[in-house]
């Protein structure tokens, strides 16, 4: 029986180890850690019973995940909830951008923005399905559907400052920035629109869901379909050669290109390994995870109604803060990212107390302590959101990547979301996900589309590992 080893159990290594299964190979798991998901977790991390996500919280991209779809999470026990606003960016004057699930809906509230809100957005979303399938990988390939890309793509190769003064208002140009603002990177770099268009054209498309108990059942729903289909799961077992890897028809590797670097040194080619280990770091994430009893007292009404809450103030104040921490410097009012899931998913409260997630865009591995900038943010935007903590617990950068060496200087993101990493993944290469080691793939957030809970970049892997794996029976049965 044709053998697959996927090293890494994050929700790409799962999605990955799942459909090689799913297509009849013996796959064997191997996760360093004590459990499954990477990223992909949820635990009590305060008070009993109050369910905070470790990473990955937020799914707007995940929703209509095709990776997902084939495998039939539903069937696996994942269950998507939805909170009454997708996500809200407060200003100073209590006014703010708000995305709501309905394009026509989220262009009324942005008032004289509103028909041009449409037009950007509308065809996008109305062939999601179709278009996701040319998003949601190598961008460098023949598209499926090359008139809805080229439709897509010509405002998305812009610059996100740029993209944004095609709106009018300060709460329309904030709502953009923010959502670009994911990216990790300066907002004035071309082909950053790209990655916010995707964020919002996904979230109209199936709304900014939540995982019913937790992001941890993202990861569940993965390891159930994946021994449904025979696949083996071993934890505790931490690689760092490859003479450690059991031999196998296929190996995936669900690991940074760093780490790629160091398992595989003596076999990768010099020019893949020098690639790999110059494969540039993105900015950290410090997190705030709160008790927050009776909720934050938003000043904006749609805020306290909100799955997200973006905190940065104007498009400019955001393009300066995201400037700042890809220099190196921290500023002095960061971008903070909330999320308030429990409103999707009332069960990850205790009784009155809710859980509120929070982390901040930081300089990669830095050290130094932001939970007086993220509260200054919260402050800022609902006064009084102090007085109702009740628990607090903080996840630093150094904190990230003891807990998960693909988080490396606290970047959780796996790498800076430039333009080469957007076309050519890892390294210059026609197959990202090939290691040109033979048989051996990168299925890491590092590679397309980049990071996320939508497994496709596990599922760019594996379909990258059965045609290698054609190719060889082909020329066997060739030379027989």
């Amino acid at each position: 029986m044709t053998t697959a080893i996927v090293v890494g159990g994050g929700p790409n290594g799962l999605t990955a180890a799942a459909l090689l299964a799913r297509a009849g190979l013996e796959v064997t798991l191997l996760e360093a850690a004590d459990e499954v998901g990477g990223g992909t977790r949820s635990e009590e991390a305060i008070l009993p019973g109050l369910l905070h996500d470790h990473c990955s919280a937020i799914h707007p991209m995940a929703v209509t995940s095709p990776a997902h779809r084939a495998l039939d999470l539903a069937r696996h026990g994942l269950r998507w909830r939805q909170p009454d606003v997708d996500c809200v960016h407060p200003l100073d004057d209590g006014t703010a951008g708000v995305l709501l699930r309905s394009v026509r809906d989220t262009a009324r509230l942005l008032g004289p923005d509103g028909p041009r809100y449409r037009r950007l957005l509308e065809p996008s979303v109305r062939h999601w399905d179709a278009l996701s399938q040319d998003v949601l990988g190598p961008l460098l390939r023949i598209p499926s559907h090359p008139l809805l890309l080229a439709r897509f793509g010509l405002p998305a190769t812009l610059p996100a400052t740029v993209l944004g003064r095609l709106f009018s208002t300060p709460r329309a140009r904030a709502l953009w920035a923010g959502v670009a603002a994911h990216s990790f990177r300066p907002l004035s770099e071309p082909l950053l629109s790209a990655i916010g268009l995707g964020i919002l054209a996904a979230g109209h498309a199936a709304g900014w869901a939540v995982a019913e108990g937790g992001s941890q059942n993202i990861a569940r729903s993965l390891e159930r379909a994946l021994r449904s289909h025979g696949g083996r799961i071993h934890t505790g077992v931490r690689i760092t050669h490859h003479t450690q890897i059991p031999p196998a028809d296929v190996t995936l590797l669900d690991l940074a290109p760093a780490q790629i670097a160091r398992v595989y040194d003596d076999r990768l080619p010099s020019r893949v390994r020098n690639a790999y280990r110059r494969f540039r770091p993105g900015p950290a994430a410090f997190k705030v995870d709160l008790a927050v009893e009776e909720g934050v007292p938003w000043t904006n009404e749609h805020a306290r109604r909100a799955g997200t809450v973006h905190l940065g103030g104007t498009l400019a104040e955001v393009a300066r803060a995201e400037r700042d921490v890809n220099r190196g410097r921290m500023p002095e009012r960061p971008f903070v990212l909330v999320g308030q899931q429990y409103l999707a998913d009332p069960g990850r409260s205790a009784g009155r107390v809710h859980p509120v997630y929070a982390y901040a865009h930081v300089p990669h591995g830095y050290d130094g302590d932001a939970t007086e900038a993220v509260l200054g943010q919260f402050e800022r935007f609902a006064p009084g959101t102090r007085d109702r903590v009740v628990g607090l617990r903080t996840t630093s950068p150094a904190d990230f990547a003891a807990a998960n060496p693909n988080f490396a200087g606290g970047d959780i993101v796996t790498g800076a979301e430039t333009v080469a990493r957007l076309f050519l993944g890892p390294r210059p290469a026609p197959d990202p996900y090939s290691t040109a080691v033979p048989g051996v793939f990168c299925c890491s957030a590092a590679t397309p589309p980049g990071p996320g809970a939508h497994g496709m970049c596990g599922a760019g892997a594996a379909a990258a590992a059965l045609r290698h794996l054609r190719r060889r029976n082909a020329r066997a049965f060739t030379a027989d």
